[in-house]
C-alpha cells in the first residue's frame, strides 16, 4: 500500500469521523428545538451523509458504503450522547460544556445506552442501510456523462 493510498485513507477516516458528529450536532439542535426524540431523522440524516461521503470520493462503491454507515451510526450515538448532556445540564444548572467535562464519555455512553429503546436501534439501522445503498450505487446516467466529459 502506498503512503499517498494510506493517506487518503486516514483522511476519508477522519472525515466520515467529522460528518458523523456535525450530522449529530445538527440533530440534536433540532430535537431540543422540537422538544421530543426524532429517532427517525435518523434516515434524513443517513441519507445526507450517504451523499456527501459519495460525491468526497473517488469512485462509489463498498468503502463509500460502510463510511456512510459508519457515520450514521456515529451521528445516531453522538446524538444520544449529546441529549445525556443536556439533561444532566439541566438537571444540575450547568452549562452543556461542564456538562459534558464533568460527565465524561464512560458516563453520557451509559446514560445514552439506558435511553435507548427497540425504534431507535430499528430506525438507526434503516438509515445506515439507506445510506449505504445511497453511497454504493453507481452515479446516475448524468453524473456519468458530465464525469465522462473530464
Amino acid at each position: 500500500m502506498s503512503p499517498r493510498a494510506v493517506l487518503l485513507f486516514v483522511f476519508a477516516l477522519f472525515s466520515t469521523a467529522m460528518l458523523g458528529l456535525a450530522a449529530g450536532a445538527i440533530w440534536m439542535v433540532v430535537t431540543l428545538y422540537l422538544g421530543h426524540p426524532l429517532p427517525w431523522l435518523a434516515l434524513l440524516i443517513g441519507a445526507l451523509l450517504a451523499w456527501a461521503i459519495r460525491h468526497g470520493v473517488r469512485r462509489p462503491g463498498t468503502a463509500a458504503a460502510v463510511l456512510a454507515a459508519l457515520a450514521t451510526a456515529l451521528a445516531a450515538v453522538y446524538v444520544n450522547m449529546l441529549i445525556a448532556a443536556v439533561q444532566i445540564a439541566g438537571n444540575m444548572g450547568m452549562g452543556l460544556i461542564d456538562a459534558l467535562r464533568t460527565a465524561g464519555f464512560g458516563m453520557l455512553w451509559q446514560l445514552a445506552r439506558l435511553a435507548l429503546v427497540r425504534a431507535d436501534l430499528v430506525w438507526t439501522g434503516l438509515a445506515m442501510l439507506l445510506a449505504a445503498w445511497l453511497a454504493w450505487r453507481p452515479a446516475g446516467k448524468r453524473a456519468r456523462t458530465i464525469n465522462a466529459d473530464r
